[in-house]
């Protein structure tokens, strides 16, 4: 039977999609059919970041309405074999969005994947509840920050009490943190907030630090998810955020500040932080 997991904030700008795309291609490449969903009906980002937006024909909406049946809907990854993405609409609204259709959506994937990613929309409105309502599983993103951290902690609360688990008294979703955008440096600054911090206020249990990268934009702008750039900082850290969420004991990176030797601190440069 197919694991959902949502991808989740509150907040908009974390990362949220970033993460939906690299983490749904870790999957795949470890070997498991993987489809991920935008679920931000209106906008549309998913797409882009899976380089996949010339090819949209149908669309989640369509899929929900069986103007189209899941082969004609789903786009299916061209580099890798067992990967798909379900687009949002960009011409609909959000109510387009009901939890009967959805909920036959995604009984119709379980069928044929192994895993099911929701990529939820910013807010804690009808798109981001019915993002997370049927998840086994939730990747809450937050940034170092004080109001990123807040809407996390929000949305903790909504899957806690919202979701369908909650609501027919089953076991809760399992939920995971994923901190984005961490910069060491700036830590220890104090610009931005300890993972040791975010932690404390959340209360739930680390799946991984991803720094503050420019691969991320570069990814973004290329079309290809940045857990590709395999010997990227941002890449390396999806790669094992994956290895972590399948159990394995792979050892957190780029969560200290390297120390500057003298003749880097001597003639400014930069260092790239481990």
């Amino acid at each position: 039977m197919a694991k959902i997991i949502v991808v989740t904030s509150g907040k908009g700008g974390v990362g949220k999609t970033t993460t939906s795309a690299a983490f749904a291609t870790g999957l795949a490449l470890r070997g498991f059919k993987t489809v991920v969903i935008d679920f931000d009906v209106g906008l549309r980002n998913l797409d882009l970041i899976m380089g996949c937006e010339r090819r949209v024909v149908y669309d989640f909406i369509n899929l929900i309405n069986e103007e189209s049946n899941l082969k004609q809907t789903l786009i299916r990854d061209k580099n890798i074999e067992n990967l798909y993405i379900l687009p949002a609409s960009q011409t609909r609204d959000k109510d387009a969005l009901t939890t009967e259709g959805v909920e036959k959506v995604l009984n119709k994937m379980k069928e044929e994947f192994d895993y099911i990613v929701c990529d939820s929309p910013a807010g804690i409105e009808k798109g981001a509840h019915m993002a997370l309502y049927f998840a086994d599983s939730a990747i809450v993103v937050t940034n170092p920050e004080v109001s990123s951290v807040r809407d996390s902690d929000r949305i903790l609360g909504i899957l806690s009490s919202k979701s369908k688990r909650a609501e027919e008294g089953e076991d809760r979703i399992t939920e995971h943190l994923l901190i984005t955008r961490y910069a060491p440096s700036r830590v220890d600054r104090g610009d931005m907030l300890a993972i040791k911090d975010i932690q404390d206020i959340l209360g739930i249990p680390l799946i991984g630090v991803i720094p503050e990268s420019q691969a991320v934009l570069k990814a973004s702008n290329a079309g290809v998810p940045v857990i590709r750039d395999e010997n990227s900082d941002a890449g390396i850290a999806y790669t094992d955020m994956v290895a972590r969420f399948l159990g394995e004991d792979v050892p957190m990176r780029f969560t200290t500040a390297e120390k500057r030797g003298f003749f880097k601190r001597l003639f400014n440069k930069e260092e790239v932080p481990a």
